[in-house]
């Protein structure tokens, strides 16, 4: 069964970090384009960042840049986000998602991804 799972997740200050992590079982995630998404309580999914399968390709929205980091591991079979400099509007789901299509990139075109982990809840909080 193929399967995503995140973690890291949890409560922390404005200006705080945490590390979210997006871990595979059943396949190699090196095969796969990785991306993060987020979705905040009555707001539409809206992507953050996405990783190509070589790790050499990255791309991060605006609102993320310079702040967030995405890179990947072979080794754990692993893909984390890096998130310092937390702002309360960075609350939310934060959901893992792959695709195989055979791109050089990634793309944050959501109905691009094969699959969907079952998301980690961040809340950016004092």
């Amino acid at each position: 069964q193929l399967q995503l799972v995140e973690s890291g997740g949890g409560l922390v200050q404005p200006g705080g970090s945490l590390r979210l992590s997006c871990a595979a079982s059943g396949f190699t995630l090196d095969e796969y384009a990785i991306g993060w998404f987020r979705q905040a309580p009555g707001k539409e999914r809206e992507g953050v960042s996405c990783i190509s399968k070589s790790g050499i390709y990255d791309y991060y929205v605006d609102s993320v840049e310079g702040r967030f980091t995405i890179s990947r591991d072979g080794a754990k079979n692993t893909v984390y986000l890096q998130m310092n400099s937390l702002k309360p509007e960075d609350t939310s789901v934060y959901y893992c998602a792959a695709d195989w299509r055979p791109s050089p990139g990634c793309t944050m075109a959501m109905s691009q991804y094969d699959f969907y982990g079952q998301g980690t809840q961040v809340i950016v909080s004092s």
